[in-house]
């Protein structure tokens, strides 16, 4: 007579969704409060928001599209867009990430002080990552520079040792490749 074990032998295999790092693009009434409820939605929920953009796009219509990156699991980028559809004032939510490779672009402004052999690394420094001098003295520069986010991220890193003073810096603002509208 044989008994079954309530147990197996072998352990089971653990399950830990991966966290993915979303583009959302969502179209709104140009009203005041709407950012707020937006807002609302993820700190209610324990979402975080790594980077927000919002702007009005079109002025006829009252429009405004708000452009943010998230991060989380799937399931919880689903929730998330399903949760911005309902809100009232939401035109539209597009998850440009899951779209395709958006175009993504950000400008930041990096304040460095330094002299002499610090000077000129961050000058050169500069000159490669194509970041402009929009105001200099001689203890200091402000470099003004766009691109994608891991350029910006490097470009600060390597101005760090070299005396990096302080950072501005927009957010991501992004675009669906293709000829249509969101």
């Amino acid at each position: 007579m044989s008994t079954s074990s309530a147990q197996s032998h072998y352990p089971s295999a653990t399950y830990t969704p991966t966290t993915e790092s979303h583009t959302l693009s969502v179209l709104v009434d140009n009203e005041p409060g709407v950012l707020a409820r937006v807002i609302g939605l993820f700190s209610g929920r324990g979402y975080n928001i790594d980077s927000l953009t919002v702007s009005e796009t079109e002025h006829e219509s009252h429009l405004s599209r708000i452009t943010m990156v998230t991060t989380g699991t799937p399931m919880v980028i689903e929730q998330i867009i399903h949760q911005l559809e309902r809100l009232v004032p939401i035109h539209s939510v597009t998850d440009l990430t899951v779209d395709g490779n958006p175009l993504e672009r950000e400008l930041a402004l990096v304040k460095v002080a330094g002299k002499g052999d610090a000077r000129v690394e961050a000058l050169r420094l500069a000159e490669a990552f194509r970041a402009q001098v929009i105001d200099a003295s001689t203890e200091h520069f402000v470099f003004e520079i766009t691109g994608r986010l891991n350029k910006i991220e490097q470009f600060i890193t390597l101005m760090q040792p070299l005396g990096l003073v302080e950072v501005a810096r927009t957010g991501i603002a992004a675009i669906g490749r293709g000829k249509e509208a969101m």
